[in-house]
């Protein structure tokens, strides 16, 4: 059999720098969380419109990867797909936040430094299964689903969509 024969789909070079503009953007914006005194001094304020338009993107791309697969694709192979490609950055990210988060002790976050390790500890670990966790484990006082991980809630949805 010759490879070369082989037709594929085109690829859009386009989506995929948008996708990584759009990414960069977001990671700016996490980043300057911690250094803003409250929400409205963030330098990158509305990162909020490139995550938007990062899922917009990224629908479009997994609509187009998988759209023509689905007579031969069952749902446990699609979810296992998912899991294999979503699941270690969720980890990734649970275990970063972990290790990162005594020091984004702030204003903007005061109840950081009363907070056991033991605690964090078991954030952490129902952060991997990427449960929300209860209000009663809220360690950085925001209220959040994922506390170590603040888009963790992202890929909780995208798990739930895809």
């Amino acid at each position: 059999m010759n490879n070369h024969n082989l037709s594929t789909k085109p690829h859009f070079q386009i989506i995929d720098g948008l996708r990584g503009v759009a990414a960069i953007i977001v990671v700016f914006f996490h980043l300057a969380e911690p250094l803003a005194s409250n929400h409205l001094d963030n330098i990158v304020n509305h990162g909020y419109l490139a995550v938007d338009f990062f899922f917009l993107l990224s629908g479009f791309v997994i609509g187009y990867a998988y759209d023509d697969r689905w007579d031969t694709l069952t749902f446990k192979g699609f979810f296992r797909r998912r899991l294999i490609r979503l699941q270690p950055l969720v980890i990734l990210g649970m275990t970063l936040g972990g290790i990162t988060f005594y020091f984004t002790d702030s204003t903007i976050w005061p109840m950081i430094h009363t907070i056991p390790l033991w605690k964090l500890i078991v954030v952490m670990l129902i952060g991997y299964t990427i449960l929300p966790i209860p209000l009663s484990m809220d360690i950085r006082g925001w209220q959040e689903m994922h506390p170590l991980d603040s888009v963790g809630w992202s890929l909780f949805f995208e798990y739930i969509a895809k």
